[in-house]
């Protein structure tokens, strides 16, 4: 099982569109998630979200750089930045979008 969730404990049903980005020598790289209309907006509150949960098999991996993007002052998307700082890190992370990518249907386009 590979899910997301905020810091209140929801698990994100909302497919995020993610980007990555990775070093030319693969010492670091950045993935930016997109949360269009979030589960996580359905209770009243949005400052109770400090973060987000990537959480499977192996554990958990974290990141506190999660903003909230309004519109006509409504919240209307979730933005979430994870800082990898170490190869192992990036392999962690690509460890678990695999496997979310499995169980949500998802793809992946490599750009040239």
């Amino acid at each position: 099982m590979a899910e997301i969730q905020f810091s209140r404990g929801i698990t994100e049903d909302v497919i995020p569109d993610v980007r990555l980005t990775r070093s030319k020598d693969g010492s670091n790289g950045t993935a930016t998630f997109y949360f269009e209309k979030p589960k996580a907006f359905s209770s009243d509150s949005t400052d109770e979200i400090t973060g987000m949960y990537m959480i499977d098999e192996e554990g958990e991996i974290s990141t506190r750089e999660v903003k909230a993007k309004f519109i006509n002052g409504q919240p209307e998307a979730l933005e979430a930045l994870y800082i990898m700082r170490s190869v192992d890190e990036w392999d962690r992370f690509m460890r678990f979008m695999q496997r979310y990518a499995e169980e949500n249907e998802l793809g992946f386009n490599k750009s040239e």
